[in-house]
């Protein structure tokens, strides 16, 4: 079967390391299905792959990928928990929490096997590709919102680094339910985006907003750290998923434990979450941006533009 995988590890080009070709079909495992896969997005996980954080040598070559849609043996049209081992279904009770394309093949490829249990019915309101664009940004940027920093309607949060797609997953969901979204981004025109998706104010990195806010959504780490704890109210929530640009140098934490600051991360989500996350999305119209859709023939072009950081929302590959 045709797919996308890590051949080798290439710290400071890892588009390079890619290989899309031909790769063994998912073997058949008691309490798991095999799912032909319609779409699948990419993540900055997949870069963080090829550029070997996560992965030995001897795992490769690993089939990459953690967000896919597509369609059971029995014509079940469903949507892909890509966290494997979070509660033993499947993988034995044992089995330490990864994501797919951590122990396991991933998604990006024409057919991939998960536990049957991290299957979740796809909305019919939904297409394939945007169900494929949830999984692990939206479910992150969803479990942020409303399990991490338990934000209602009428409070507020910043959304650091509008443009990724945990970012922009934030914007869309916070201002579906009524929180007051403000957005930051180097790019003039990724700040219009923001605001086109609801953020109530868009600005440069570190620039002082009208008020403190009740939670700061955080995905890039060094670059915007400071600003994050300086604009974050007495009593809020920083959470944080990711550092794009490396660990914060200095932490800032006179100010963190004098304001008694609650920093929590976040790693994707339930299958909970995801049924929740996908019940919202029906019931509200919202929809995931995507910046572009590729064949998965044409990985490398996809990879290389979620690589550029020119990209806002999520890239998505298409397959059949």
């Amino acid at each position: 079967m045709l797919a996308a995988y890590a051949a080798r590890f290439d710290p400071t080009a890892p588009v390079a390391a890619l290989e899309v070709g031909d790769r063994p079909e998912p073997e058949a495992r008691e309490h798991w299905t095999t799912v032909d896969v319609r779409a699948a997005s990419l993540n900055h996980h997949d870069l963080w792959s090829l550029r070997g954080v996560g992965l030995t040598q001897a795992q490769l070559p690993m089939i990459l990928g953690t967000d896919a849609t597509g369609v059971t043996p029995d014509g079940a049209e469903v949507v892909v928990h890509a966290v494997i081992g979070a509660d033993g279904h499947g993988v034995g009770p044992r089995e330490p929490r990864s994501i797919l394309s951590e122990r396991y093949p991933g998604t990006l490829a024409e057919r991939v096997a998960v536990p049957t249990a991290n299957l979740v019915p796809k909305p019919t309101a939904l297409s394939f590709e945007e169900a494929a664009c949830l999984p692990t940004a939206w479910l992150t940027a969803y479990r942020m919102l409303f399990v991490a920093a338990g934000l209602k309607p009428g409070q507020s949060v910043l959304v650091q680094g509008a443009g990724g797609g945990v970012a922009s997953a934030a914007i869309a969901l916070g201002a579906a339910a009524g929180i007051e979204v403000y957005a930051s981004s180097r790019s003039a025109a990724k700040r219009d985006r923001a605001v086109a998706l609801g953020a109530a104010a868009a600005v440069e990195p570190g620039a002082r907003l009208p008020i403190r806010v009740d939670a700061v959504i955080e995905t890039v780490g060094k670059a915007t750290w400071a600003h994050s704890v300086a604009s974050v109210k007495a009593g809020g929530t920083i959470a944080i998923a990711g550092l794009t640009s490396g660990d914060p140098e200095p932490a800032h934490l006179t100010r963190v434990f004098f304001h008694e600051v609650r920093i929590q991360g976040v790693t994707m989500g339930t299958r909970e979450d995801l049924a929740a996350l996908l019940a919202f999305l029906a019931r509200t119209g919202v929809r995931p941006a995507i910046d572009g859709t590729f064949a998965l023939a044409s990985a490398r072009d996809a990879f290389a533009r979620m690589a550029s950081g020119e990209h806002f929302g999520k890239v998505v590959l298409t397959v059949g």
